[in-house]
């Protein structure tokens, strides 16, 4: 078994600005894992919020290079948790080798992702598409360029409200709204009342994923659903997140990958809450994983490579319609 990994950039067709970051260029990492006759592909983005560059993602798998070569495991969630007492600082790092695993794995199984774990490709949730926080006439511009039945907005100014209902004049289309973690607990109410009547389907993370005592009250007084993401990190978080939020929105990167990302699923709906994966502006290696496990899934935010203006794979190909897949085994997709 070889282990390799390297730094990609990734151009975005538009600067994309959310509440406490903006970027024009994504750092991306891809791993490879191979044998000889299989090889599996796995992606992890860089993060500055949470404090995962590129150096220290790159860092963390060198350091585990030797073991993994020499590792003997017999399935990825195996080797998820043999390695993940050297990941335990940087799930972004076990992402990409995970993901790999699962594309390695699958590929000498001799089945698609989604087959292997006896999903149904026809039941995955129409993806929704990003407006990053722009001026009004740019972020028309950009739904206008992409028509949609479902955008997600990003919020956290401070004419929230007016942006929506100058957006909503110009479309038909649902909207869910991410003011990634903008909000005080009573703005959260009282705009929930307004976002009702302007058809938006959920709150994504509101307050900051600090304020336990705000989201009792948001997600008792709201009249929207509210969907954790900052709030949800691991496996840990997610019971912490039943009865302050309607949902969770599970990141594979933030997760430390699809393993982990199976096992809250699971954990979630047990507890009776929404599921949904969201993307960090990916590539087509990233994006085609997610859309392997979204027919488990309640929602589902796969639109990274979407906003991309070079992608450096080819993968899986969205349309509100449909969802279609690569033709080869594992997860499918191929750098370029």
């Amino acid at each position: 078994m070889k282990l390799s990994y390297f730094i990609k950039d990734l151009p975005l067709k538009h600067t994309f600005t959310i509440a406490h970051q903006s970027r024009d260029v994504q750092d991306t990492v891809i791993v490879k894992l191979e044998d000889g006759d299989f090889y599996g592909l796995g992606e992890t983005t860089t993060n500055p919020f949470y404090g995962m560059t590129a150096e220290n993602i790159c860092e963390n798998l060198q350091a585990v290079t030797r073991k993994v070569e020499s590792l003997d495991w017999e399935n990825p969630a195996a080797l998820w948790d043999l390695c993940k007492d050297d990941f335990s600082k940087n799930p972004f790092a076990q992402c990409a080798l995970d993901m790999a695993a699962w594309d390695y794995y699958t590929k000498k199984k001799g089945k698609k992702l989604y087959e292997y774990l006896n999903l149904d490709p026809k039941k995955i949730p129409t993806t929704n598409f990003t407006i990053g926080i722009d001026n009004v006439a740019k972020m028309v511009e950009k739904m206008k360029e992409v028509d949609w039945p479902l955008y997600k907005i990003k919020l956290g100014t401070d004419h929230d409200l007016e942006i929506i209902r100058e957006l909503r004049k110009h479309t038909n289309s649902v909207f869910r709204i991410d003011a990634n973690c903008a909000w005080t607990a009573d703005q959260a109410i009282l705009y929930s009342e307004e976002l009702l009547k302007l058809n938006v389907e959920f709150m994504e993370q509101p307050l900051g994923k600090d304020d336990l005592e705000g989201m009792k009250e948001v997600f008792k007084y709201s009249k929207l659903p509210v969907i954790a993401d900052e709030s949800c990190i691991v496996e840990s978080d997610v019971k912490k997140c039943s009865g302050l939020f309607h949902g969770i929105n599970i990141k594979l990167v933030k997760a430390g990958g699809i393993t982990p990302a199976l096992r809250m699923i699971e954990e979630a709906k047990s507890l009776g809450m929404k599921t949904m994966v969201g993307c960090m502006t990916e590539s087509s290696v990233g994006i085609t994983a997610i859309a392997h496990i979204a027919p488990l899934l309640d929602y589902v935010d796969m639109d990274g490579a979407m906003l991309l203006s070079k992608d450096i794979a080819k993968g899986v190909k969205i349309t509100p319609e449909k969802v279609t897949f690569p033709e080869g085994n594992g997860i499918g997709a191929e750098l370029v």
